[in-house]
């Protein structure tokens, strides 16, 4: 009984890890501050919210062990890769169970969109079907996302971005200029998530024949792009203050600078540092995201 009970944890943890959980505020914090923003706007559907969150959260998952899936089937996967969920190379998961998976969870995202679709628009079909592309996409297909020097443009407009309008949308039936501008500063932080990978990847990348930004713009070049990135993510909310189209209130996202900071020192630091500036990057995405929730809120209730 022990055993089978270790064998179980043991593949809870797999499975866990497979999802590489430290990603997934990649997606939830978008979800997150689109329908904080519609607060302001109407009443807030909860099922409707938690759909959205559930649906997102399983399409990023899914895409997760597409890349898995994908990575492995072209060799460039093995027991020493980095920033793995090593399902397959490592803990002995077989290839197919990892696709289907992938299938199961995009089939529930599925279901999600179409209830999600029934009770605001099925307009958001055309785009949850898009978005659903570009995850298998990413490492799927002749031509893998991943493989471009694009893949940070479709994970921070995908992932950042249309993520905070879908959510935004659904609840107010309605996109705003200020829903707009307020995604753009978490399409860069998202696209600072892929950016850091391809940073931590650049010598895997490059022997697996990835055509990556950071391996294009080497690896210096590419660690000033990721702190601009994170700058710019700054400087766009403290420029929409000052023209007034958000209330200083949201200046409370500058308490999360101490990460972005921590990212840009880690890669510059030896390999050793490397881990530090991964975590501290989705930190970034992480607390800038709920400091721009709490300093929404903060407006809704001032106003």
């Amino acid at each position: 009984m022990e055993n089978v009970t270790k064998e179980v944890q043991s593949t809870r943890k797999v499975l866990w890890q497979l999802t590489r959980p430290h990603t997934l505020t990649a997606s939830f914090v978008p979800v997150l501050i689109g329908t904080v923003l519609a607060m302001q706007y109407v009443n807030l559907n909860i099922s409707l919210f938690i759909a959205m969150l559930l649906a997102c959260l399983f399409i990023q998952i899914a895409t997760n062990l597409f890349n898995e899936y994908y990575d492995f089937i072209r060799g460039l996967d093995t027991e020493d890769s980095v920033g793995i969920g090593g399902a397959i190379v490592r803990h002995g998961m077989k290839p197919k169970t990892v696709l289907q998976l992938a299938l199961f969870l995009y089939g529930i995202s599925l279901m999600l969109g179409i209830y999600i679709c029934a009770s605001s628009s099925w307009w958001i079909a055309l785009i949850g079907l898009f978005g659903m592309a570009i995850g298998y996409l990413y490492t799927g297909g002749p031509l893998p996302i991943a493989y471009t020097p694009f893949g940070e443009i479709f994970s921070g407009i995908c992932m950042g971005s249309l993520f905070i309008l879908i959510s935004f949308y659904i609840q107010t039936t309605n996109i705003t200029i200020e829903s707009i501008l307020i995604s753009i500063p978490i399409a860069f932080l998202v696209g600072g998530i892929n950016l850091a990978n391809n940073i931590r990847d650049i010598e895997e990348d490059t022997l697996g024949g990835r055509k990556t930004i950071a391996i294009l713009i080497g690896f210096d070049k590419a660690v000033a792009l990721l702190g601009a990135l994170f700058a710019l993510s700054y400087l766009w909310i403290i420029v929409l203050i000052l023209f007034g189209s958000l209330s200083p209130w949201l200046l409370i996202v500058l308490l999360s600078v101490k990460k972005p900071i921590q990212a840009i020192k880690g890669f510059k630091g030896d390999k050793n540092q490397t881990p530090i500036a991964m975590k501290s990057t989705a930190l970034t995405n992480t607390i800038f995201g709920f400091l721009l929730c709490i300093g929404l809120l903060l407006q809704y209730i001032t106003s």
